[in-house]
């Protein structure tokens, strides 16, 4: 199992508006609802540009932006994190019933790291982070690394999402894919099965989502 973070096990998105808006107001500008929704899912220095572009001050330099984004995000993340409906009974029943884990996220490690006070440390077996992989979400690069670190064969992974971003990049990833849409509307694909609420998955679910194991 390859799980997202943010917006898939915990409502960490609405932090993260509380941090965007206020970076954009200290350059006098604001955030549109439109860049807002084009951030969700990003690496850093992609949400960066989109914010930058988006109050028309392009010129500014993404590495200071984001440590300031950082800084104020984990304040954020130190006051608390709630889960996403359904999403740590999920979790729990994966654990249980032993199937190996991995949380893959766009999110740094000094974030994650906080994270894990609430997600738990012995959910998963392995933590893919966003400052950790050559290239971020949208390519594949973050689910086919864990896959690897947990030695199952990426066709036998089930990835649950939030974002279109995170999708794009299970699903170039090849893993089957369970999409729960948080702040951004998802279009339906093929390949990709979409419901509403984690509340609403289970273990049966997630194992119908593979394909048979071809038998000789």
């Amino acid at each position: 199992m390859l799980f997202d973070m943010d917006g898939t096990l915990v409502d960490s998105e609405r932090l993260w508006d509380v941090a965007l808006v206020e970076l954009a107001q200290t350059y006098g500008g604001t955030l549109s609802a439109a860049a807002r929704r084009a951030i969700v899912g990003t690496a850093m220095a992609e949400s960066m540009r989109i914010l930058h572009d988006d109050i028309g001050q392009p010129h500014r330099d993404p590495d200071i932006s984001a440590a300031w984004v950082n800084a104020r995000i984990l304040e954020l993340f130190r006051g608390g994190l709630r889960w996403r409906p359904g999403a740590l009974a999920l979790l729990r029943a994966v654990r249980q019933a032993r199937i190996p884990t991995a949380l893959v996220t766009s999110s740094g490690r000094a974030l994650v790291e906080i994270a894990l006070d609430t997600l738990g440390r012995d959910s998963f077996d392995v933590v893919v982070c966003g400052d950790e992989v050559d290239s971020a979400k949208p390519h594949p690069e973050p689910y086919l690394t864990a896959a690897r670190l947990l030695g199952v064969p990426i066709d036998r992974c089930v990835a649950i999402e939030d974002s279109p971003t995170g999708v794009a990049s299970a699903v170039a990833a090849g893993a089957a894919v369970l999409a729960v849409p948080a702040e951004v509307p998802l279009t339906p694909r093929d390949g990709v099965h979409q419901l509403e609420s984690l509340l609403a998955a289970d273990l049966d679910l997630l194992a119908g989502l593979l394909r048979p194991t071809p038998t000789r």
